[in-house]
């Protein structure tokens, strides 16, 4: 009988397949509908063969080795928990977004650049999360990155594409390059490089601590962690919008798995103050990421500043989690593993949802401004609706699934005062006010991408003729809105499916969820707190029943008309309504100093003049001038001096070539 990895092995080799197809059919009408159809198909099956697995047998491990890679050592492949819930939001996200683009395809101007990488992507994904040696993880993830990148410069054509696409490969190459020394170091002298052998090990405390900063920066560069975030924003966007939706909302998690799986499984024990840094930089990058998408008006950089924050979100439970098992307390650090994997999974969900939301209304208007749009709600109801239901939940709003995941990480925040160690104790209850603020940040931030795309008039004429997209993007967003609801009322389901992945990490799980009463969710123990999302659903569909029952029942039935803006502006035009601008002002007056070094210019006529007033607003990235733009110029600039060796005579190139020989004897003479 086929093992389970073989099969899913097979899966990765039809999706190749299916790339290789698509090179030969994307120039023709019908490549859209076979090749989305064929990846749609090969993902729903890999799919419902890991989920089978993991509800079957959670505890069971497959591996297979190839005759392939290094000599040596063969290309290892693994399945076990971990690997198997990562494989559920590959392949449940790519089935989606195949599903979105079987419409949104129709409208790709260069179809041929699109459909023959896209498949590669997703097997590039499922390759990295089924590798179990170094060689082959760096392979599958070069693959990954590669592919990734082809597909953000399908356009490359408009403008700022190809920088977008420039920084994204110089950041991926910069992360592979800080995995490799990672791999080298767990490797030791004796090149072990199969993950067997790197868990048997015992690395020292230097070398621990090495693995773990060239993890955050090559697995961070990839999530988005700060300050490495700076490709995200611009790749993202620059993508089709199904291609960010999987960048956004599978691609990242991909590097998570990557930091869970050296940190947590090979690296062994860690030290309580790695806990320290993961859980700061989480902090910082939830915050910073979404003052930055508060800030955007373009809607697909906006959902791409807001990955960012939720990797903030992701990697303070991951910290968490560290700190507690560091101090032998399983059972927090379980509900804080448990937290990080199931905003893994919302993610994927909302996000998705999002980025095949904003990609409709790009469909539909051509904008992605959103000082552009406004009243597609009118035209659009159905987008309008699932959007809004991606932006409730994303707002970790109950009781949509965004809710329960960062409610659990609160709850394990609430555990840090057993916590011994000072650095901690101080740390945990900063990064929760952190992570508070980041929330209430997120729901300012999805009011005013719903509120100013969707609400109010149209800002221009040709957004009085927009409609409705294709069934098959409706069909993939409403699946994901149904996602969200499902998962954030029936929780106990993801928590018990997430349970086999802590009790193999961590050595512990949380309680039981689904024998609770009424399904509701205990992390700790019904003393101290619990939720019910169902409940929560129950309430809300009640009470704004009654509302609208009582409305309607014992209000006035006269008609009465007056204006919708009534601010001494006695003609309503549309310029008169908010922008994304002017919603964020206040946030950027309160935060702009420190995250922006914002400033403000007023131009005032003097009295008499006919010319208008003028407020200027100047915004810089901090992290990119501070950081990665001296870079750039001291590139730049030793390019510039190095350039002069390629117009250099025979002679002189014959004397650069015997001093460096000298140089190089010299060195070998006097190595001791």
């Amino acid at each position: 009988m086929i093992s389970i990895v073989a099969l899913l092995l097979w899966g990765v080799a039809a999706l190749l397949g299916t790339a290789m197809l698509a090179i030969a059919v994307s120039r023709r009408d019908s490549a859209t509908q076979l090749v989305y159809g064929l990846i749609l198909g090969i993902a729903a099956l890999v799919f419902l063969a890991v989920s089978s697995h993991l509800v079957g047998d959670p505890a069971g491990v497959s591996a297979v080795t190839l005759p392939l890679g290094l000599p040596w050592i063969g290309a290892h492949f693994r399945l076990d928990a971990l690997s198997a819930f990562f494989l559920v939001v590959v392949n449940l996200g790519g089935a989606f977004a195949s599903l979105y683009g079987l419409g949104y395809g129709r409208h790709e101007s260069a179809p041929h650049r699109v459909l023959p990488f896209f498949p590669a992507f997703l097997a590039g994904m499922n390759l990295v999360v089924l590798a179990d040696d170094a060689f082959t993880f760096l392979l599958s993830w070069e693959f990954m990155s590669l592919a990734s990148w082809a597909l953000v410069m399908a356009h490359h054509r408009e403008p700022d594409n190809t920088r977008a696409g420039y920084i994204y490969l110089v950041m991926a190459s910069f992360g592979t390059l800080a995995l490799l020394l990672a791999f080298g170091l767990l490797a030791g002298p004796a090149g072990t490089y199969t993950f067997d052998a790197m868990r048997a090990a015992e690395p020292t405390r230097f070398v621990a601590a090495a693995v773990l900063a060239l993890m955050l920066l090559g697995a961070g560069s990839k999530a988005g962690l700060v300050p490495l975030h700076v490709w995200l924003p611009l790749a993202h966007p620059a993508a089709p919008s199904h291609v960010s939706a999987l960048m956004s909302g599978v691609m990242t998690k991909v590097a998570i798995y990557g930091f869970i799986r050296v940190i947590f499984d090979l690296l062994g024990e860690p030290a309580w103050w790695s806990g320290v840094v993961v859980l700061f930089l989480g902090g910082l990058t939830a915050v910073l990421g979404i003052l930055h998408a508060l800030m955007e008006k373009d809607l697909k950089r906006l959902l791409a500043y807001s990955t960012i924050e939720n990797i903030g979100v992701i990697f303070v439970s991951l910290g968490l989690a560290l700190a507690f098992k560091a101090n032998a307390m399983p059972s927090a650090a379980a509900l804080a593993l448990t937290a990080a994997l199931f905003h893994v999974l919302n993610h994927s969900f909302f996000k998705s949802l999002l980025f095949f939301g904003a990609g409709a209304v790009l469909t539909a208007t051509g904008e992605r401004n959103m000082e552009k749009l406004g009243g597609l709600i009118h035209r659009m109801p159905l987008t309008s609706f699932v959007f809004l239901v991606g932006c409730v939940s994303i707002s970790a709003l109950p009781p949509f699934n965004g809710f329960v995941s960062e409610w659990l990480a609160f709850q394990a925040i609430l555990q840090s005062p057993d916590l011994p160690q000072w650095g901690l104790k101080v740390m945990v209850p900063a990064v929760g006010g952190l992570l508070a603020l980041s929330a209430a940040l997120a729901a300012a931030c999805f009011v005013k991408a719903f509120g100013i795309t969707f609400l109010g008039r149209p800002r221009s004429a040709a957004m009085e003729q927009v409609r409705e997209v294709d069934r098959y993007s409706l069909a993939a967003m409403f699946a994901l809105a149904a996602l969200c609801l499902l998962a954030g009322i029936l929780p106990g389901l993801v928590i018990d499916g997430i349970s086999p992945v802590t009790l193999s990490l961590i050595g512990n799980r949380m309680p039981v969820q689904m024998a609770q009463p009424w399904l509701s969710i205990v992390p700790i123990a019904e003393s101290r707190s619990s939720y019910n999302g169902l409940l929560v659903l129950v309430f809300i569909t009640i009470s704004a029943s009654l509302a609208a029952v009582v409305i309607h029942r014992f209000a006035s039935h006269a008609l009465r008309r007056g204006p919708a803006w009534g601010c001494g502006f006695p003609d309503i035009t549309p310029a008169a309504q908010y922008t994304a601008v002017s919603f964020a002002q206040p946030i950027r007056r309160v935060f702009g100093t420190f995250a922006f070094r914002a400033k403000e210019k007023v131009e005032m006529p003097p009295p008499g003049a006919t010319g208008p007033a003028r407020l200027t607003v100047e915004m810089h990235d901090v992290i990119w001038e501070t950081f990665y733009q001296p870079i750039a110029g001291a590139v730049g600039y030793a390019s510039e001096k190095l350039n002069r060796l390629q117009f250099l005579t025979i002679r002189r190139y014959l004397t650069l070539v015997f001093l460096y020989l000298v140089t190089l004897l010299l060195v070998l003479a006097l190595w001791p």
